[in-house]
C-alpha cells in the first residue's frame, strides 16, 4: 500500500497502484508505483526491476492488472511473459474494460490468483477512482471549519479565522492530493479566494471550480491571477450565457473556462465535471453550496476542522437544520491538529 500511496494526487484519470515481486524464498526482488497517467504501471515497473528473478515468483498488487491497451499495453501480458506463477491482488478493478477480465486471463495461463488481501485499504486509497467507475461522477468531499458549537463564523457576514496553522497545513495537504476544489459564487464575491495549494508541494495543476448560475464572478477576481496553478472552471447555465453574453465573454477573456449546462443542478453539474477527468472534488464552501450538494445527495465524505471556540448567537451553522450528525458517519476518524480537531468520515457506507 505504501507504493500505491506515492501516486496520490498524481495519477488521475488512472487509479493509484503499487506492486512488488517476491520470490519463493520470500525475497522482494522488485517493486513499483504507478506515478502518472501514460507512464508505466506499477506491475511493469516491479517486473522490470525483478528481471529474470520474476520467473517462479509471486506478484503482489493493490489492484487487478489491466488486460486492455490504453496509453500503455496490458499488464497481464507482461506478467505472463515474466513467468510469474501467482498473483495476489487486493481488489478487482471496477473499470468496465477490466472488471475481472485481467484475473481470468491470468488464470487461463495457469497463474494462481488470490483476491481480497488488503482489499478494504486498497479501495479506500482509490475511492475517487472507484466512485467514478461505479457512479459516473467524482468522489465529493464536503470540507468546512466550524466552532465548537458548529458555527461557520462569529456572526452573519463576518469573515472569521476559526482554525490554526496546523489545520490549515493539513487542509493544503488535501489540496495536494485531489483533482479539484469548488466554491460557490458568493464565496468568490465576498472572500475573493486564491484557492491555490500553498504550504505543501503539488505536482499537477489544480482545477478550481466556481458554481455560478448567474455569472456573478468578476473578471477581476484573484482566481484569474493564479491560472499558472491550474484552470478555473465556472459552472453556469446555458440560459445565463445566452442572456449575458458580454459577461460570459469577459470571464473567458480573463481565462475562465465556462461549463454551460441546460440543467445546472448539482447532480448534473458534478457529472459534467467527471467528464473532464475530475475524479475527486472538494467543496470548500460557502454555506449555500454545501447545502445544495447535501440536498442533492452527492456528498460522499465530510471533513470538519473544529476550532476550540464557541460563538453562539445568530451565526450560520453547517448545513443549517438539515439532518446531519457526526455520529452517523461511517469509518469516522478524529485527529488532533494543534488546538483544533479534525473529524472526518464517509456519509454512506463506501463501495
Amino acid at each position: 500500500m505504501a507504493h500505491a500511496r506515492r501516486g496520490l494526487g498524481r495519477t488521475t484519470p488512472n487509479p493509484v497502484v503499487g506492486a512488488c515481486v517476491v520470490t519463493a524464498d520470500e525475497v522482494v526482488v522488485g517493486d513499483g508505483s504507478h506515478e502518472r497517467a501514460g507512464e508505466a504501471h506499477a506491475e511493469v515497473l516491479a517486473l522490470d526491476e525483478a528481471g529474470d528473478r520474476a520467473r517462479g515468483s509471486t506478484l503482489y498488487c493493490t489492484l487487478e492488472p489491466c488486460v486492455h491497451t490504453g496509453r500503455t499495453g496490458p499488464c497481464t501480458d507482461r506478467i505472463i511473459a515474466a513467468g510469474i506463477t501467482r498473483v495476489v491482488a487486493a481488489m478487482e478493478d471496477p473499470n468496465p474494460l477490466v472488471r475481472g477480465r485481467g484475473f481470468a486471463r491470468l488464470r487461463e495461463h495457469g497463474i494462481a490468483v488470490d483476491v481480497g488481501v488488503g482489499g478494504v485499504e486498497a479501495a479506500r486509497l482509490n475511492q475517487p477512482f472507484v466512485t467514478t467507475m461505479r457512479r459516473g461522477r467524482p468522489f465529493v468531499i464536503l470540507k468546512a471549519a466550524t466552532s465548537l458549537d458548529g458555527r461557520l463564523a462569529a456572526g452573519l457576514g463576518q469573515r472569521t479565522q476559526i482554525t490554526s496553522l496546523q489545520a490549515e497545513r493539513h487542509s493544503h495537504e488535501l489540496r495536494a492530493q485531489v483533482d479539484a476544489l469548488a466554491v460557490g459564487s458568493e464565496t468568490v464575491v465576498v472572500d475573493d479566494p486564491l484557492l491555490t495549494p500553498r504550504l505543501v508541494y503539488r505536482e499537477r495543476p489544480l482545477t478550481r471550480v466556481v458554481f455560478d448560475r448567474r455569472l456573478r464572478t468578476s473578471p477581476e477576481a484573484r482566481l484569474f491571477s493564479t491560472l499558472s496553478s491550474g484552470p478555473v472552471i465556472i459552472v453556469t447555465s446555458s440560459e445565463t450565457v445566452r442572456r449575458a453574453g458580454a459577461r460570459a465573454g469577459a470571464l473567458e477573456a480573463a481565462g475562465a473556462t465556462l461549463l454551460a449546462l441546460e440543467n445546472c443542478g448539482m447532480q448534473d453539474a458534478v457529472r459534467a465535471l467527471g467528464h473532464l477527468e475530475i475524479q475527486s472534488l472538494v467543496l470548500e464552501g460557502g454555506t449555500m453550496l454545501h447545502q445544495a450538494a447535501w440536498d442533492a445527495g452527492i456528498v460522499d465524505y465530510v471533513q470538519l476542522y473544529v476550532g476550540p471556540t464557541a460563538f453562539g448567537g445568530d451565526a450560520p451553522t453547517l448545513l443549517q437544520e438539515r439532518r446531519f450528525s457526526i455520529a452517523s458517519l461511517f469509518e469516522p476518524r478524529v485527529q488532533a491538529l494543534g488546538p483544533d480537531v479534525l473529524i472526518e468520515g464517509y456519509v454512506h457506507r463506501p463501495d
